[in-house]
């Protein structure tokens, strides 16, 4: 057995410690998306309030947006290895399309601030790093 170069117990192979960096840049992206999130709602939610009022229903939507995040930086951690890479790869798949349509409705539909446009260039670059560090993750069996 392979073992990484200054393990006290001359356990740790190579594959294991690059699933393991793996997960945890999947992790921080995932958590990084949902910090550009929230901070795009912030102000969106500011000036939607004071101008407009800001319906539960809406309030529902971007909380379930939010709780994604969430839940895919704690899974990829926990998951086994092939669940936790299909699952970053569809669920990073369907939010980029997401962000990626609302990026479009921003640009050309509602003609959106520029802080719109940065926040949500944001989410999009977060989501397709999970998905191709999710294509490009060795698989450790193999």
């Amino acid at each position: 057995m392979k073992t990484t170069k200054g393990s006290p117990l001359g356990t740790n192979n190579e594959a294991s410690r690059n699933l393991q960096d793996v997960r945890i840049i999947l992790a921080m992206l995932w958590a990084a998306g949902m910090l550009s999130s929230l901070n795009g709602d912030t102000y969106r939610l500011s000036a939607m309030t004071k101008f407009l009022g800001a319906s539960p229903e809406m309030l529902t939507v971007m909380a379930i947006i939010l709780v994604g995040h969430v839940f895919m930086s704690g899974l990829t951690l926990t998951l086994k290895y092939p669940v936790s890479r299909w699952a970053n790869r569809i669920i990073g798949i369907f939010y980029a399309i997401f962000i990626l349509a609302f990026e479009v409705l921003h640009l050309f539909v509602w003609r959106s601030a520029g802080f719109e446009i940065v926040w949500s260039t944001a989410q999009l670059v977060f989501a397709l790093l999970v998905v191709w560090y999710a294509w490009k993750w060795p698989n450790p069996e193999g």
